[in-house]
């Protein structure tokens, strides 16, 4: 197994994308912690984890309680020995639709609560990290600078600003050996609120892709846990493409 004998912290566990990257990781050998607001919800995901052998526990934290996380995370390494996985898809207040119809406050206090969310649970794991000289901290969503899409509200921006930490934590914690990767999707349309407004943006994930399909949420899992593998040990300060050709070159 690829994670056999890893610890990985997924925050957003009960979500579409959380899931997703949990039972990745889970089937690959990692011991999963669960991270999210709703206790049915991440007991759900890991009835699925046990169910097919894998390992999993919940906590119920707030990602914008900087200390909270943190005491989390040193509750997880003095358990485990270690915290080797860390990932972050907590969606703070997704606003779809043209920015000119949004509120100047809404959309200042969505992107506050996105760059809070990474910061406290990156830090928490760095900590861990660092001393340990090894682990991997995967982030979501990436950024296309090709991007053309109307519609996406402040989902891309927020994406951008997250890519925007991911390139400053590499090159911080690259030294002590923490690889630090983005998964470039180009959109889960699997993950999108089921409202009109989405569908816009579900139909031009789609056709923009060169496969005529979107990247799964099974092709997620998939890949999250061989990028937080030792197999991919060459891999830090980078995004790895899933889009299916609709972002490149």
């Amino acid at each position: 197994m690829l994670l056999e004998n890893k610890t990985a912290v997924i925050y957003g566990a009960g979500g579409s994308i959380g899931s997703a990257m949990a039972k990745g990781f889970a089937a690959e050998g990692a011991s999963c912690h669960l991270v999210g607001r709703t206790a049915a919800t991440l007991d759900k995901v890991a009835d699925e984890i046990r169910g097919e052998g894998g390992r999993a526990e919940i906590a119920v934290v707030d990602v914008l309680d900087a200390a909270a996380v943190a005491d989390h995370a040193d509750a997880v390494a003095e358990k485990a020995g270690s915290l080797d996985i860390s990932v972050n898809v907590i969606s703070q207040d997704a606003l779809f639709g043209p920015l000119i119809d949004m509120s100047i406050d809404d959309f200042a206090d969505s992107m506050a609560k996105i760059v809070r969310s990474q910061l406290s649970t990156t830090k928490a794991a760095a900590r861990y990290m660092i001393e340990q000289k090894s682990g991997v901290i995967l982030f979501f969503g990436g950024s296309d600078p090709t991007m053309k899409m109307p519609g996406l509200g402040n989902v891309q921006v927020g994406m951008d600003a997250v890519e925007a930490l991911r390139r400053q934590w590499s090159a911080e914690l690259g030294p002590y050996g923490v690889r630090v990767v983005s998964l470039l999707t180009g959109g889960i349309t699997e993950s999108f609120p089921d409202i009109p407004e989405t569908e816009p943006a579900r139909k031009g994930i789609i056709d923009a892709t060169l496969l005529g399909r979107g990247a799964s949420l099974s092709d997620v899992g998939n890949v999250a846990a061989f990028v937080a593998s030792d197999r991919a040990r060459s891999l830090t300060g980078t995004q790895i493409n899933i889009s299916c050709g609709a972002c490149g070159d």
